[in-house]
């Protein structure tokens, strides 16, 4: 058996290594365009940012490994321009000698993987302009940073690679900038989990744009140009970009990071069937609609589990399972089924980290689907135990049978753990009992009696027995406060330090003696930091003949993050570098 895979890194690679493992006598070939085969894709802003100091660290295997180790023919700088499904050959050209010529094949996989978009924005090609998603790309990035000293540099697009440049961008030394033209960052995010990543960003200094685009790139002329640069090398013009607001920002250098898209032309040209996302369709066995084709990694469009919608997932570990399971199909005949991604993915943003799985508020309400949510704000273990820190929860659920739908976290230790017991529980189309049900390893150390994952299911049941409703904050932002009773629970000086406007104060081991302060002709609101000590005032109330009792979600805390100033706008505006390289801000 002859196979030959197009395109090589997680989904390709992982595919070929696979195919050898378990048929040691089938001939394997493996086109790829570029120079690398397998690499670190998801490590790259972190070697630009010299976390990673090594570049050869970014290479998981080469040609010549393939070769000795696996028996697998691997031709780089070799791209495949057809492919001629009758004959069942492909079409490459040698990127080196400009020669063409065919290849047979018995079975072809597809892993072409995704590439950035770049939209016709006037002057996005000029020089000093970067996207990032290969080795090039990153070498061309790096060696700006060494060689050019850039004191500023504009990301244009806040998703994980967007946020991480900026952090690896910030760690050089550079003064960053993100715009980005939705009203947050991380759009796997709701819009007030984000609000919490933009609260951490201003602490570091970043400056941002929300709700706003990028109208045109301008190069500046010679009269920016820095007399102390390097003579000898090309000069690359500083860049003003003019944005849809009617703002300017001059910077030295630009990221885009808008987004990626699937390279299914390849596919498209041959008839290949692809779906209304652009990715190539694959049927559950990982076959598109010929039989002798099959398709993974970033180019596939898949029915996602939670929604039944096809989607593309643009992360390694699912094209990794893909390229396991494409293998042994090809081998022992469709017998393995690719079930999709949840999308469980996770990112370092400065100090902080940013989990989701399943699908957002947002996802759920555009495909009809019925849900509930609440939000949660525990320690990352034992109270008692030094140094714990807290961590938020957003879970989506079906207040009706209790499936877990997904779930968001932001925290600094331990996020990565939770997101994972969540996710396990999303794969197997769990619910909420199944969260409660978790037995996690436990010391005071590493988590509480009760772990975050556990609270959150007890919370979600509480909402499902109707043991507490809940309510969220934008609900109540900006609402007819005649129609409504806010009752801060948190003892006088925690209210005395701010609190929602027109609350009054309640502090939750005083309900019992304070019923008559409480209004039963409006619906009653009871709210504290996170929400513990509200849920006990509300069991209080609805025992004492309240009815119409609600708790805030996540509590003020929440509350406070989602209602304050988002951006970060102009924070460098009165900053300037002297001709001593330094720092100073003027006074307008």
């Amino acid at each position: 058996m002859k196979y030959v895979i197009i395109g090589g890194v997680a989904g390709g690679a992982t595919t070929a290594a696979r195919l050898r493992r378990i048929d040691e006598h089938g001939e394997i070939i493996i086109f790829e365009r570029g120079q690398h085969i397998s690499y670190a894709n998801c490590g790259l802003p972190y070697y630009i940012g010299e976390t990673i100091p090594e570049r050869e660290h970014l290479f998981v295997q080469t040609p010549e490994i393939f070769k000795s180790t696996l028996n697998i023919d691997v031709r780089v700088r070799t791209e495949v321009i057809r492919i001629n499904r009758e004959e069942c050959t492909v079409t490459v050209k040698n990127l080196e000698s400009g020669e063409e010529s065919d290849e047979s094949y018995d079975k072809l996989v597809l892993s072409p993987g995704a590439e950035p978009v770049k939209p016709p924005i006037p002057g996005i090609n000029s020089p000093g302009i970067f996207t990032l998603r290969s080795v090039p790309e990153t070498d061309a990035i790096k060696e700006f940073v060494d060689t050019r000293t850039p004191r500023r540099a504009v990301i244009v697009g806040a998703g994980f690679i967007g946020l991480e440049m900026a952090e690896n961008l910030h760690k050089r030394g550079v003064f960053v900038t993100i715009v980005e033209m939705a009203q947050q960052v991380m759009n796997v995010l709701d819009y007030e989990m984000a609000a919490q990543v933009h609260q951490h960003l201003k602490t570091k200094n970043v400056e941002f744009y929300l709700q706003d685009g990028v109208a045109a790139f301008e190069p500046l002329d010679e009269a920016g140009r820095d007399s102390s640069a390097d003579a000898s090398a090309e000069w690359v013009p500083p860049i003003r970009l003019k944005l849809k607001s009617g703002r300017t920002i001059d910077t030295d250098m630009v990221i885009l990071s808008i987004g990626v898209r699937p390279e299914s032309k390849l596919a498209r040209d041959a008839d290949i069937e692809v779906g209304r996302t652009g990715g190539i369709k694959v049927n559950k066995y990982l076959q598109t609609n010929d039989p002798n084709i099959y398709a993974v990694g970033d180019a596939i469009e898949f029915p996602n589990p939670v929604t039944g919608v096809p989607g593309i997932t643009y992360l390694a570990g699912p094209a990794n399972e893909q390229g396991r399971i494409c293998a042994d199909n090809l081998v022992f005949g469709n017998e393995k089924t690719y079930r999709g991604s949840i999308a469980t993915a996770i990112a370092k943003v400065f100090d902080i980290t940013v989990a989701s799985t399943g699908v957002s508020e947002k996802t759920l309400g555009t495909a009809g689907i019925r849900y509930e949510s609440i939000i949660t704000h525990r320690a990352n273990h034992a109270g008692y135990y030094p140094n714990a820190i807290p961590m938020s929860i957003k879970l989506l659920f079906d207040k009706r049978s209790g499936k877990v739908f997904g779930a968001q976290i932001v925290g600094y230790e331990g996020v990565d753990k939770r997101i994972d017991l969540i996710a396990t529980v999303v794969r197997r189309g769990g619910t909420i009992d199944d969260l409660i049900d978790i037995e996690h390893a436990y010391a005071p150390p590493y988590s509480s009696a009760k772990d975050p994952v556990n609270i959150v299911g007890y919370v979600a049941e509480n909402v499902k027995l109707g043991l507490s409703r809940h309510v969220h904050w934008h609900s109540i932002q900006g609402c007819d406060q005649s129609e409504i009773q806010l009752i801060d629970t948190r003892q006088s000086e925690e209210y005395d330090e701010g609190t929602i406007e027109g609350a009054i104060n309640i502090p939750h081991d005083e309900i019992r003696d304070r019923l008559d302060e409480v209004d039963k002709s409006r619906t009653i609101i009871v709210f504290c930091l996170a929400g513990q000590r509200a849920y006990m005032a509300e069991r209080v109330l609805r025992q004492n003949g309240f009815d119409d009792v609600f708790n805030l979600s996540g509590g003020y805390k929440t509350y406070e993050y989602a209602v304050q100033k988002q951006g970060n706008e102009d924070i460098f505006e009165q900053d300037i570098i002297g001709k001593d390289d330094t720092l100073y801000r003027t006074h307008r």
